[in-house]
């Protein structure tokens, strides 16, 4: 499936990555180097979590996201399977046992996601794209699925605004498919727009 979009999108959609990351890593720097110190203070392990990701292509890349969880949280997928309530490829946990203290907040208020602005900013993501799947998740797609990485995974998207975790992992596919099929300036903007109240509002977000 050939994304919608063409060169002329490409750029002006690159262009506003840059020129809105930067503009957000300045004004938010404060706010973010709060967040870094708290962690620092209240657990023990580094301030950030990093992962290998998806990318365009099916290319990786390391994902940056403020820690939320204990040290060695990702060893414990395994004795914590029997708790994952998403379908597909995906591990979700409601009130998950892994969360640090301040971690409920961060995930809850999406600032735990913050740090993927340098990413943005370093090519590796756009604002607005499918969300980037763990390496062995996405190894794990089927179908159609696959096709979410044939653009540059974002920080925000259609499944973001609707509903996110509380939505089916189908539906979480087919809201990525429907993007790229029609994105286009119009629709990144909506969908940035949309972004604020959702995650003010916080729903869906576990």
């Amino acid at each position: 499936m050939a994304p919608a979009g063409g060169r002329w999108y490409g750029f002006v959609k690159r262009a506003g990555d840059v020129i809105f990351s930067a503009v957000l890593l300045v004004v938010l720097s404060p706010m973010m180097l709060l967040v870094a110190l708290t962690i620092k203070l209240t657990s023990r392990g580094p301030v950030l979590f990093s992962q290998s990701r998806a990318g365009l292509g099916g290319q990786s890349f390391t994902m940056y996201k403020f820690r939320t969880m204990r040290p060695g949280a990702e060893e414990d997928r395994v004795f914590f399977s029997h708790l994952n309530y998403h379908g597909g490829p995906v591990f979700k946990i409601v009130d998950d046992p892994r969360l640090i203290w301040i971690g409920r907040f961060l995930r809850q208020s999406s600032i735990d996601e913050l740090p993927q602005l340098f990413n943005v900013l370093a090519g590796q993501m756009s604002i607005v794209g499918p969300r980037p799947l763990w390496r062995p998740e996405a190894a794990k797609a089927k179908g159609a699925a696959k096709l979410r990485t044939c653009v540059k995974p974002g920080l925000t998207c259609l499944w973001q605004i609707s509903g996110r975790s509380e939505l089916s992992y189908e539906q979480w596919v087919l809201l990525d498919l429907y993007y790229i099929r029609n994105r286009n300036l119009l629709l990144d903007l909506m969908i940035i727009v949309h972004t604020i109240p959702a995650v003010l509002s916080g729903h869906g977000a576990y």
